[in-house]
Order: structure tokens, then sequence, then C-alpha cells
């Protein structure tokens, strides 16, 4: 794995995304894994349980998210976040998607937790990552696309030493380190927002790993601890 770095600025972190990363080195990810979908189904079981008497609306970590994209100016009917967006695909659906076996995990930790997480193959990174604001000038291909999109300053994002964005807000990651079953080391991105405690955050990231090294292996380093 390389010595990937992280950094946030302090003008991110001042609109109120809280933040905690990790590097996993040799995990083992498969298309999928028969014990891991049986602890899954239960997992859904009880969220849609959750989420058949509570509404999206109201819940204040869902919030905290819209409430960042109003601050910097962006729509929240177009920019909704990852938490978000797989609730209401559970809601509607009673599923979501399954893509590999990590990717699965942190799915799930999302819905469970109303955070904000992704992972990126670490090996397709250019450089390191800073979490800042943008200037419009970054270059971002969205998960399953190939057209640019063009990038309005004063957003917050995950950005490469190229400025590639990597994960643009909490709402979308790119195509270009989207982890496959070959990917063996993965950058995780925890992200919360006002609304969550650096002790509630910590939680959900001691849940994901313990889920990782048990379905996936792999050894785990914090590239940097939410405050």
């Amino acid at each position: 794995m390389n010595n990937l770095i992280f950094k946030a600025d302090q003008k991110v972190l001042d609109l109120g995304v809280k933040i905690q990363t990790l590097g996993i080195k040799g995990v083992t990810n498969s298309k999928t894994n028969p014990d891991f979908v049986d602890y899954q189904n239960k997992e859904i079981e009880s969220l849609k349980d959750y989420w058949s008497k509570n509404e999206i609306g109201n819940d204040p970590i869902l919030k905290g998210f819209r409430d960042l994209h109003t601050k910097v100016g962006r729509s929240n009917r177009k920019f909704v976040s990852s938490p978000e967006s797989l609730i209401w695909l559970l809601k509607e659906r009673g599923r979501f998607p399954q893509i590999n076996t990590l990717v699965d995990i942190y799915n799930l930790i999302s819905i469970k937790y109303k955070l904000a997480l992704g992972a990126h193959d670490i090996n397709k990174i250019v450089g390191d990552i800073a979490l800042k604001l943008t200037d419009g000038s970054e270059k971002f291909i969205s998960l399953e696309s190939h057209q640019p999109e063009s990038i309005f300053p004063g957003e917050y994002g995950y950005i490469d030493d190229e400025n590639n964005i990597i994960c643009r807000f909490e709402v979308i990651q790119c195509e270009q380190t989207k982890v496959t079953p070959e990917s063996k080391d993965i950058f995780f991105i925890i992200q919360g927002n006002s609304e969550t405690s650096a002790d509630y955050i910590e939680i959900a990231t001691k849940d994901l790993i313990d889920l990782i090294t048990k379905f996936c292996r792999g050894k785990v380093t914090y590239l940097n601890k939410v405050s």
C-alpha cells in the first residue's frame, strides 16, 4: 500500500464536516460472501423495521448533510447525501444494490449509522488526498460515467494530487478509484456532520473495521481521527 497521506482543510471542518479516514492493506475482496450475506439480511430486516416507523425528513443526522449543502449553495434536490440515497432505496425496494463484499459492508454501515462512507482503491489514487473547498478547476468523472462534470467553486470534495475529485461532497464517488473484487489496498472515508459526535463516528468506524477484517481481512491504519 502506498503511504497515503490525508489532510482536511479547516475551512471545510468549519462548515461542520466531521471526518475520519482509514487505510486498510491486503484485503481479500469478493463478488459475494455467503456468510456476510446472511449477516446483512438480518441487519436489513431490522433497518427496514426502523425506517417503516421513522421519516427521513425528520432525522437530524440526515438533515445535517442537507444543511452542509445549503451552506455551500448547492441544491439538496440534485445533491443527496449517500446515506440518504441508500435509505430511500431501502424504503422503496426493501433492499439496496449488491456490488461486492467490501462495498456491501460499508453501505450497510452507512445505512445503520446514517453516516457517509466511501472506499477507494489506493493503487488508483494519484498521490495524496485532501478534503478541501473547490475552485472550479478540478476534474471529476462520476461513478459509472465517462463524461467530465462541471465543478463549481466553493463545493467541498476529496481531491488527489492531480486535481481529480475522488468524492464530490459525500454524494457521489468517481469512476477511477472505485473498489472492485481485485482491489487490495483501500482508502476509507467515514464522514459525519455537526449532528454526529466524535464518539458516534468512532463507534461506526469500529463496527466497519470489525466487519471488514472478519469478512475481507486486511490490516487497518487510521489516517486521521475525528476531533
